[in-house]
């Protein structure tokens, strides 16, 4: 399944959240990630990130798409921390 995982959280949290993810999904910009993972890896990361948030403070979004071949990903001004070519 092809996930974007976007993040709002307290600043103490954001390095530890950031660090976490960078192990599930590549980063696109500084509080987004997206990329494809099988459905056992997007459970542990629901976990772990459960376990890294205070859910009575912080934001943690997740896309679920079908398949990467259903996005349309279009990027306007700079890119802020490309990781290469997706599809």
């Amino acid at each position: 399944m092809y996930l974007i995982v976007v993040y709002d959280v307290g600043v103490e949290r954001v390095n530890k959240v950031c660090r976490f993810l960078k192990g599930y999904l590549p980063r696109v910009q500084n509080s987004v990630f997206e990329g494809d993972l099988p459905e056992s890896k997007f459970q542990a990361m629901k976990v772990g990130l459960a376990k890294r948030i205070d859910t009575s403070l912080d934001s943690v979004l997740i896309w679920v798409l079908r398949d990467a071949r259903w996005v349309d990903r279009q990027i306007m001004g700079n890119e802020k921390l490309p990781v290469g070519q997706f599809f």
